[in-house]
């Protein structure tokens, strides 16, 4: 079903709660919104809870915000069209299957984790006969291995990060967070033929972050690019800032997102066109990247802005608190092991030779 061009008479086909939005004002919802409070009459205004301005200033593309229903929030993306937008809402089936998959990854873990252990007592024999051979197949067994790492990491948090309530926050210059992450990643995405350009900060610029979840949303993002921007392309990415509003704005020159997936990119296990296609995953990147900009405070947009590339905006809001409680040590588990985060994030895409001697 096409859902940015859905109307009022198939509104009611759609399993997961839907309405509809005119002038401000809730013109249709069908039977699973209504039970979640949702009424045809109801003003969006007040019920908006992150993305008021971005939501006013939407002219295309899909849009993710939270609600706030009955004093309970809720994830929900929005589609703009001539008449209307369209709201779909996360649902409770949504967190179930988030929450199976990380069962699922918590029993992969430490059979990965102890084939990795194995590989890093293994491979520096392996390195005594020095033959182009050797070299080769040990890096492409590390490539895949990290490959692997990765994606049991994003079936782990994904649900993690969507069921936390009180992020990590800590007073951090994101100006230099930003510059950290986008060097590390310039440097190992050079390699992939693409050219990445970051544009930070004019200044430094204190607020809470949860850093953790600001690597993996980046990590996630330029993924993603990657997997639509063609050898010879570019990522350009850049770091602004309005009012207590900060925007990171990613842009790649790949093909854009086909018109028939415009309304679906916030649906993980979407798998469109097919899975004969390997660059459409299940989405647990994109519910990494909404949930650092819930716990920013922020929204998502992706758009394709002049019919060229995909591009992709978090917003994130400048808070600051004298709590001490806040400012303290943040202590959080590994999610990589100990090994190197860039290369796990971008393991998809590099090319081998990058893994010879990552152990």
């Amino acid at each position: 079903m096409q859902m940015t061009q859905i109307g009022s008479d198939l509104l009611h086909e759609i399993p997961n709660a839907a309405f509809l939005v005119a002038r401000g004002v809730v013109t249709d919802a069908n039977a699973a919104a209504v039970q979640h409070g949702i009424s045809v009459g109801m003003e969006i205004a007040p019920i908006l809870g992150t993305g008021r301005e971005e939501y006013q200033q939407l002219t295309n593309g899909c849009l993710y915000l939270s609600l706030n229903l009955s004093g309970v929030p809720c994830g929900a993306s929005v589609s703009r069209n001539i008449d209307y937008d369209l709201f779909l809402l996360e649902q409770e089936d949504d967190v179930s299957e988030l929450q199976a998959m990380a069962l699922a990854a918590q029993v992969l873990r430490n059979p990965l984790s102890n084939v990795m252990n194995v590989a890093d007592r293994l491979f520096p024999l392996s390195d005594e006969s020095n033959t182009d051979y050797s070299r080769d197949q040990v890096a492409k067994i590390n490539k895949g291995l990290y490959q692997m790492l990765r994606i049991v990491s994003n079936m782990s948090d994904a649900y993690r990060y969507s069921q936390e309530t009180s992020p990590k926050l800590e007073i951090r210059d994101i100006r230099d967070l930003m510059e950290e992450l986008f060097a590390a990643n310039k440097a190992l995405i050079a390699h992939t033929g693409v050219s990445l350009t970051f544009e930070n900060l004019p200044e430094p610029t204190f607020c809470l972050v949860d850093a953790e979840k600001l690597e993996r949303a980046v990590g996630n993002i330029l993924s993603n690019a990657l997997k639509f921007t063609p050898k010879g392309g570019s990522i350009d990415a850049k770091l602004t800032r309005k009012g207590k509003m900060l925007y990171l704005t990613v842009q790649d020159s790949g093909a854009g997102i086909p018109g028939h997936l415009k309304g679906n990119v916030y649906n993980h296990f979407q798998r469109t066109p097919g899975i004969e296609d390997g660059r459409f995953g299940i989405g647990l990147g994109i519910v990494l990247i909404r949930s650092a900009a819930t716990a920013h405070g922020g929204t998502v947009l992706i758009d394709q802005p002049e019919g060229m590339g995909t591009r992709i905006t978090m917003t994130m809001q400048i808070r600051q608190n004298s709590d001490p409680m806040v400012r303290a040590s943040i202590i959080s588990v590994d999610y990589a092991g100990g090994r190197d985060r860039r290369l796990l994030e971008l393991s998809e895409h590099l090319p081998p030779e990058l893994f010879e001697s990552v152990n």
